[in-house]
């Protein structure tokens, strides 16, 4: 399968995961604040050309650092809108961001990827969400276990090294980064 062997138009919806694929991500740790957060090279701009080509971008994130206490929600809430205001500076937009915060171990509402809860509320808020015509796209097994069980197309960016081979029939297309997706997608853009 290819990019553009899927014909997306206006009718779909991007699902991104946000840490390793919008900012940079901290292995074993959690952006706490928003001195932490740091967008990985070419994400504002590729949000900004994926913004011209979906009809809705919508970021699904685990963020059990506020679970663990680590940081609070309204930490949470900050580095969300401070995301979205350098977003919107440049010309992107990001339509909704769900944020699973419980442990693990507490998720009774199964919120964490690779459940769906996420996916379901967004579907709740954005009723026209069709998860056939969606993608997925994300830095991790539980991001690809999780657009394969709503049903969309998954998209890996990152190093393909690290997906066990068992699990990577998971992963429907591959890239290095969002910047290269957006690329593919939007040639010249």
């Amino acid at each position: 399968m290819t990019l553009s062997d899927l014909k997306i138009d206006k009718g779909w919806t991007l699902f991104l995961d946000r840490d390793g694929v919008i900012n940079l991500h901290y292995p074993n740790d959690y952006v706490k604040s928003w001195d932490e957060f740091y967008f990985l090279e070419g994400a504002l701009d590729a949000l900004t050309a994926l913004g011209k080509i979906f009809r809705r971008i919508i970021v699904v994130t685990n963020q059990q650092g506020v679970g663990r206490g680590l940081m609070s929600s309204e930490d949470l809430e900050l580095i969300h809108d401070e995301m979205l205001k350098e977003v919107r500076k440049h010309g992107g937009r990001i339509n909704a961001i769900y944020a699973a915060t419980d442990l693990k171990e507490s998720d009774v509402k199964q919120m964490r990827k690779p459940e769906i809860g996420m996916a379901k509320r967004a579907k709740k808020d954005f009723t026209e969400i069709d998860f056939s015509k969606s993608i997925m796209v994300g830095d991790s097994v539980s991001d690809m276990e999780f657009g394969r069980n709503a049903g969309m197309i998954t998209v890996f960016v990152g190093d393909v090294n690290k997906v066990a081979e068992g699990q990577q029939s998971l992963i429907d297309i591959y890239t290095e980064s969002i910047s290269t997706f957006a690329a593919l997608l939007a040639p010249g853009a």
